[in-house]
């Protein structure tokens, strides 16, 4: 029997080997492609200013996210035409199969996010959407 062990994944070793969405950079921190998990994917998510993802959900997977710095919007429902603002310290809770968009409200400071999913990152990404049509955002 293999003993048990913690596993340590250092903030400068975080994993880009996960699914992406646009300018939305996800890392993992812990999850099946740098740790023994098999159940959990925790990592890092951010948005450089003015940038968003295009239109995705993230399959089965419940997702859980946690704002570590700006100021974020997820985009949601019939036409992308309902959201909810995140700010620093916030937590947020994505159903599965939920299709969104998550966008950085700001053009000048970067959106840092944790965000905790299960079983893995799955990220099945859609036609993307023009600007226009997600009220009040606008690119740097």
């Amino acid at each position: 029997m293999t003993k048990a062990v913690p596993v340590v994944t250092r903030g400068n070793a975080l994993g880009g080997e996960t699914a992406q969405s646009g300018d939305a950079v996800r890392r993992s921190g812990v999850s099946p492609q740098n740790t023994p998990a098999t159940k959990i994917w925790f990592g890092k998510v951010s948005n450089e200013p003015g940038h968003r993802s295009p239109p995705h959900h993230h399959a089965e997977c419940e997702t859980g996210g946690y704002v570590l710095k700006g100021h974020g919007r997820i985009y949601f429902g019939e036409g992308y035409r309902e959201f909810v603002d995140l700010h620093e310290g916030d937590f947020v809770f994505v159903p599965p199969m939920m299709p969104h968009v998550e966008v950085n409200m700001s053009t000048t400071e970067e959106l840092v996010w944790l965000t905790c999913r299960t079983p893995d990152n799955l990220v099945v990404n859609f036609d993307d959407v023009p600007d226009e049509t997600l009220e009040g955002y606008h690119r740097a």
